[in-house]
Protein backbone atom coordinates (compact mmCIF):
# COMPACT_ATOMS: atom_id res chain seq x y z
CA UNK A 1 0.00 0.00 0.00
CA UNK A 2 1.32 3.61 -1.01
CA UNK A 3 0.47 5.92 1.50
CA UNK A 4 1.71 10.20 0.97
CA UNK A 5 4.50 11.22 3.69
CA UNK A 6 2.33 13.15 5.05
CA UNK A 7 -0.16 10.35 6.02
CA UNK A 8 3.36 8.46 6.97
CA UNK A 9 4.42 11.18 8.78
CA UNK A 10 0.71 11.58 11.11
CA UNK A 11 0.15 7.66 11.62
CA UNK A 12 2.82 7.13 14.30
CA UNK A 13 1.66 10.35 16.05
CA UNK A 14 -1.64 9.47 15.74
CA UNK A 15 -1.60 5.68 17.60
CA UNK A 16 1.15 7.60 20.19
CA UNK A 17 -1.72 10.12 21.20
CA UNK A 18 -4.68 7.71 21.74
CA UNK A 19 -2.10 5.65 23.56
CA UNK A 20 -0.97 8.30 26.11
CA UNK A 21 -5.13 8.99 26.26
CA UNK A 22 -5.74 5.32 27.25
CA UNK A 23 -4.21 4.24 30.16
CA UNK A 24 -3.29 6.24 33.61
CA UNK A 25 -0.06 5.98 35.91
CA UNK A 26 -1.51 3.32 37.41
CA UNK A 27 -2.61 1.14 34.40
CA UNK A 28 -6.04 2.14 34.51
CA UNK A 29 -7.93 2.20 31.41
CA UNK A 30 -9.12 6.10 31.05
CA UNK A 31 -9.55 6.02 27.39
CA UNK A 32 -13.43 7.24 27.65
CA UNK A 33 -13.21 9.81 29.91
CA UNK A 34 -9.82 11.51 28.46
CA UNK A 35 -11.76 11.46 24.99
CA UNK A 36 -14.91 13.06 27.02
CA UNK A 37 -12.45 15.66 28.32
CA UNK A 38 -10.94 16.65 24.74
CA UNK A 39 -14.04 16.96 23.55
CA UNK A 40 -15.18 19.55 26.18
CA UNK A 41 -12.33 21.31 25.31
CA UNK A 42 -12.79 21.43 21.10
CA UNK A 43 -12.75 25.26 21.01
CA UNK A 44 -9.38 25.53 22.32
CA UNK A 45 -8.21 22.26 20.37
CA UNK A 46 -9.41 23.88 17.33
CA UNK A 47 -6.87 26.40 17.29
CA UNK A 48 -4.30 23.63 16.82
CA UNK A 49 -5.91 21.96 13.92
CA UNK A 50 -3.52 22.83 11.12
CA UNK A 51 -0.31 22.58 13.16
CA UNK A 52 -0.69 19.72 14.97
CA UNK A 53 -4.12 17.66 13.64
CA UNK A 54 -3.10 14.38 14.95
CA UNK A 55 -3.94 16.36 18.52
CA UNK A 56 -7.24 17.64 17.57
CA UNK A 57 -8.25 14.65 15.09
CA UNK A 58 -8.51 12.03 18.28
CA UNK A 59 -11.76 13.89 19.30
CA UNK A 60 -13.32 11.63 16.91
CA UNK A 61 -11.94 8.36 17.63
CA UNK A 62 -14.85 5.73 17.57
CA UNK A 63 -16.90 8.32 15.55
CA UNK A 64 -16.73 6.81 11.98
CA UNK A 65 -17.44 3.66 9.92
CA UNK A 66 -16.06 3.22 6.64
CA UNK A 67 -18.83 2.32 3.98
CA UNK A 68 -16.11 2.60 0.87
CA UNK A 69 -12.25 1.71 2.18
CA UNK A 70 -11.01 2.35 -1.07
CA UNK A 71 -11.95 5.81 -1.39
CA UNK A 72 -9.94 5.61 2.08
CA UNK A 73 -7.51 4.01 0.67
CA UNK A 74 -7.23 6.30 -1.99
CA UNK A 75 -7.29 9.55 0.40
CA UNK A 76 -4.41 7.88 1.93
CA UNK A 77 -2.06 8.21 -1.22
CA UNK A 78 -2.63 11.94 -1.44
CA UNK A 79 -0.70 14.85 0.05
CA UNK A 80 -2.09 17.70 2.33
CA UNK A 81 -2.58 20.08 -0.54
CA UNK A 82 -4.41 17.57 -2.72
CA UNK A 83 -7.93 16.34 -0.58
CA UNK A 84 -11.20 16.65 -2.19
CA UNK A 85 -13.95 18.39 -0.33
CA UNK A 86 -15.40 16.92 2.83
CA UNK A 87 -18.41 16.83 1.24
CA UNK A 88 -17.53 14.47 -1.38
CA UNK A 89 -16.60 11.77 0.80
CA UNK A 90 -20.40 11.50 2.55
CA UNK A 91 -21.05 8.26 0.28
CA UNK A 92 -17.67 6.81 2.02
CA UNK A 93 -17.42 7.90 5.62
CA UNK A 94 -20.33 7.73 8.15
CA UNK A 95 -20.09 9.21 11.26
CA UNK A 96 -21.89 9.03 14.55
CA UNK A 97 -24.40 11.60 15.90
CA UNK A 98 -22.12 12.72 18.93
CA UNK A 99 -19.32 13.14 15.65
CA UNK A 100 -21.50 15.31 13.65
CA UNK A 101 -22.26 17.89 15.79
CA UNK A 102 -18.37 17.98 16.96
CA UNK A 103 -17.86 18.35 13.41
CA UNK A 104 -20.67 21.14 12.59
CA UNK A 105 -18.31 22.95 14.56
CA UNK A 106 -14.46 22.46 13.08
CA UNK A 107 -16.31 22.84 9.61
CA UNK A 108 -17.20 26.50 10.36
CA UNK A 109 -13.50 27.33 10.74
CA UNK A 110 -11.32 28.23 7.11
CA UNK A 111 -9.89 24.71 7.30
CA UNK A 112 -12.01 22.57 8.46
CA UNK A 113 -12.61 20.48 5.38
CA UNK A 114 -9.15 19.98 5.27
CA UNK A 115 -8.83 18.77 8.65
CA UNK A 116 -12.07 16.42 8.53
CA UNK A 117 -10.50 14.76 5.66
CA UNK A 118 -7.32 14.05 7.95
CA UNK A 119 -9.08 13.48 10.76
CA UNK A 120 -11.49 10.56 8.90
CA UNK A 121 -8.45 9.42 7.48
CA UNK A 122 -6.06 9.19 10.50
CA UNK A 123 -9.21 7.22 12.24
CA UNK A 124 -9.04 4.85 9.07
CA UNK A 125 -5.54 4.37 9.54
CA UNK A 126 -5.95 3.39 13.28
CA UNK A 127 -9.02 0.84 12.53
CA UNK A 128 -7.61 -0.81 9.16
CA UNK A 129 -6.00 -3.98 10.12
CA UNK A 130 -2.66 -4.22 9.10
CA UNK A 131 -1.39 -6.71 6.65
CA UNK A 132 0.23 -9.11 8.96
CA UNK A 133 -2.62 -9.40 11.09
CA UNK A 134 -4.38 -10.86 7.89
CA UNK A 135 -1.30 -13.10 7.20
CA UNK A 136 -1.59 -14.51 10.64
CA UNK A 137 -5.37 -15.24 10.20
CA UNK A 138 -4.55 -17.51 6.42
CA UNK A 139 -1.94 -19.13 8.63
CA UNK A 140 -4.95 -20.63 11.07
CA UNK A 141 -6.95 -21.96 8.75
CA UNK A 142 -8.37 -25.30 8.83
CA UNK A 143 -6.44 -28.11 8.27
CA UNK A 144 -9.64 -29.72 5.61
CA UNK A 145 -8.40 -27.34 3.03
CA UNK A 146 -4.72 -28.05 3.18
CA UNK A 147 -5.24 -30.75 0.26
CA UNK A 148 -5.56 -27.87 -2.47
CA UNK A 149 -3.95 -24.68 -0.33
CA UNK A 150 -5.84 -21.80 1.29
CA UNK A 151 -9.34 -20.79 0.15
CA UNK A 152 -7.71 -17.81 -1.49
CA UNK A 153 -5.40 -19.53 -3.74
CA UNK A 154 -8.09 -21.66 -4.86
CA UNK A 155 -10.52 -19.10 -5.26
CA UNK A 156 -7.70 -17.19 -7.61
CA UNK A 157 -7.09 -20.10 -9.46
CA UNK A 158 -10.34 -21.13 -10.61
CA UNK A 159 -9.79 -25.05 -10.10
CA UNK A 160 -13.51 -25.39 -8.81
CA UNK A 161 -12.68 -26.72 -5.57
CA UNK A 162 -13.19 -25.96 -1.97
CA UNK A 163 -16.30 -23.65 -3.39
CA UNK A 164 -17.54 -21.87 -0.43
CA UNK A 165 -20.86 -19.69 -0.53
CA UNK A 166 -19.48 -17.70 2.43
CA UNK A 167 -16.79 -16.26 0.63
CA UNK A 168 -18.25 -16.27 -2.31
CA UNK A 169 -20.86 -13.72 -0.87
CA UNK A 170 -17.65 -11.87 0.71
CA UNK A 171 -16.26 -11.46 -2.99
CA UNK A 172 -18.92 -10.38 -4.59
CA UNK A 173 -19.27 -7.56 -1.37
CA UNK A 174 -15.82 -6.82 -1.90
CA UNK A 175 -16.50 -6.57 -5.79
CA UNK A 176 -19.49 -4.17 -4.72
CA UNK A 177 -17.51 -1.83 -2.74
CA UNK A 178 -14.40 -1.61 -5.54
CA UNK A 179 -17.33 -0.97 -8.17
CA UNK A 180 -18.41 1.87 -6.00
CA UNK A 181 -15.78 3.17 -4.67
CA UNK A 182 -14.10 3.54 -8.37
CA UNK A 183 -17.16 5.42 -9.38
CA UNK A 184 -16.60 7.44 -6.72
CA UNK A 185 -13.32 8.25 -7.92
CA UNK A 186 -14.23 8.72 -11.04
CA UNK A 187 -16.74 11.20 -10.11
CA UNK A 188 -13.69 13.18 -8.76
CA UNK A 189 -12.34 13.15 -11.57
CA UNK A 190 -9.46 10.55 -11.31
CA UNK A 191 -9.12 7.79 -14.01
CA UNK A 192 -10.43 4.55 -13.83
CA UNK A 193 -8.48 1.66 -13.23
CA UNK A 194 -9.40 -1.69 -14.99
Amino acid sequence: MSMSAFFRALHNAYQAEIDDLTSDSEGKDVLRQRLQEKRSQLTFLSQMMETAPEMVAVVFHGGFQFKLPAVMEHVLTLESDEFPDWDSLADAVQMAPWASKLADVLLKQPMGDWFMTVAATLEYLYQRPSPHQQDHANDEEPAEHTDHGSRSQARHLDHGHDFDADDDHAHRTDQDHDEASADWLEGQGFDRKE
